[in-house]
């Protein structure tokens, strides 16, 4: 439930931003785009640091606090008079989310048994896919009927019941620090350059890739990762133990996150963009028109982790990069300036539905088979980073292909065919998540 309303809250917002700028006259859009921003920058930047204080200090714990943080920000946008508190509002619960997404993975790889993981991990996963695709469609029928504020208060009668549920039924995972403790310096730096990273790519949509402020920006994140790397060679109990990537199949797992990622985001913002403006859906509409995908997702991630096991992972997701790529060609050869939902859409839905559900759930279990317990948390929360920072890059390309391009179809091309380029990226790296590689575990 807490992954869902996470997931839930990082789209819903996009049918109530129109309300919110109503709601506050005089604010200019460039302002205002901060209530999504700095969520993202706060995400992105303290997943890691979160991951590992799970691993040290309790999953449970971190978990809870997380999820009570998300729960008393949300309240606060609902109750917020002002963009600023707003925005502030927004940061907390980014925060939040850091703390809980990587600790729920870390519980649920813990309390199932290895065989039963692939099932597991699948469900966590399509449930934060679902709910992203949902969030749309509650956005606008609640905006509609309640106001902006209720995109925020939805979260709390459900988050409540999920913060009482975790403390009666989920054990207590993790929690032995011992002689470690949190390295500062090293999430510091963590820190700075993924915020640094976000912020430039955030920033590509308004004032373009070539201008001095997302230059530098990148210039900064680049010099503040390359510091970190450096740092954590050195340090004895660094924020991240780098030596994770000298497992081939976590190494190999987080390259075709990252690519996959990228491609999945650029295909699900792309939909709503060409429903909205090439079809002319509502935004309601349009969610209605996505759905397939996910609940086809959901499908998928249950039969895969149940029935077949002895199927290699690594063919999964080659098939899984295969079918996505299908239902992505389908759609560059087939899509066209009138609408024909049954005959285009849909196919292109269940392909592309079907391809996630082998690779999203796949890839997160390829990384945690290649995990100790004690790095539980401290593995999902790289991967979790990885993977938002994809879908950064992928809204950020997006913004730049679409801009303008999307009444003729021209542009939407253009956006499948980086898609496809990206997902044959994917089926490389898949291709070195194998059993039979030097270090990879032999399931």
């Amino acid at each position: 439930m807490a992954v869902f309303l996470v997931s839930l809250d990082s789209t819903v917002l996009y049918a109530g931003f129109s309300s919110i700028h109503a709601a506050f006259p005089g604010t200019e859009a460039t302002d205002l785009s901060w209530v999504l921003n700095a969520y993202t920058i706060m995400f992105a930047a303290l997943l890691v640091p979160a991951g590992r204080a799970a691993d040290l200090y309790g999953r449970k714990r971190l978990f809870a606090a997380g999820l009570a943080i998300f729960l008393l920000a949300s309240l606060a946008c609902g109750l917020a008079s002002s963009v600023p508190v707003l925005v502030a509002a927004r940061a907390v619960q980014g925060l939040g989310a850091a703390l809980l997404m990587p600790a729920s993975l870390s519980i649920v790889l813990a309390v199932f048994p290895p065989a039963q993981r692939r099932l597991a991990v699948g469900l966590w996963g399509a449930t934060g896919g679902l709910a992203a695709a949902l969030g749309p469609i509650v956005g606008s029928f609640l905006v509609a009927a309640l106001g902006w504020p209720w995109a925020f208060y939805l979260n709390l009668p459900l988050g409540v019941w999920a913060l009482w549920r975790t403390w009666t039924i989920l054990p207590a995972h993790g929690g032995n620090p011992g002689r470690q403790r949190l390295d500062p310096v090293g999430i510091l730096l963590l820190i700075a350059g993924t915020s640094a990273l976000t912020w430039g790519l955030i920033q590509t949509d308004p004032v373009g890739w070539g201008s001095p402020a997302v230059l530098g920006a990148f210039a900064l994140g680049a010099l503040c990762l390359s510091a970190f790397v450096r740092w954590s060679v050195r340090h004895p109990h660094a924020v991240v133990d780098l030596t994770l990537f000298r497992h081939p199949v976590f190494r190999f797992a987080n390259l075709a996150t990252f690519t996959f990622n990228v491609a999945f985001s650029m295909m699900f913002f792309g939909f709503f963009l060409f429903l909205t403006q090439a079809w002319h859906y509502t935004l309601p509409q349009a969610g209605l028109a996505i759905t397939p995908g996910p609940l086809v997702v959901i499908l998928v991630a249950v039969v895969a982790g149940r029935h077949v096991s002895h199927i290699p992972p690594w063919k999964l997701l080659v098939l899984g990069c295969l079918v996505f790529a299908a239902g992505v060609l389908w759609l560059d050869l087939h899509v066209a300036s009138r609408p024909n939902y049954l005959q285009i859409w849909l196919p292109a839905m269940l392909l592309t539905g079907i391809g996630v559900g082998f690779l999203q759930p796949g890839l997160t279990a390829a990384v945690a088979s290649s995990l100790d317990a004690p790095r539980f948390g401290m593995g999902a929360s790289v991967n979790q980073a990885v993977r938002q920072l994809g879908n950064v890059f992928g809204v950020a390309f997006t913004a730049l292909l679409l801009t303008g391009g999307m009444p003729d179809g021209s542009a939407y091309h253009q956006h499948e065919r980086v898609q496809l380029f990206l997902t044959f990226v994917t089926l490389l790296f898949c291709l070195g998540v194998r059993p039979d590689r030097p270090g990879a575990p032999k399931d």
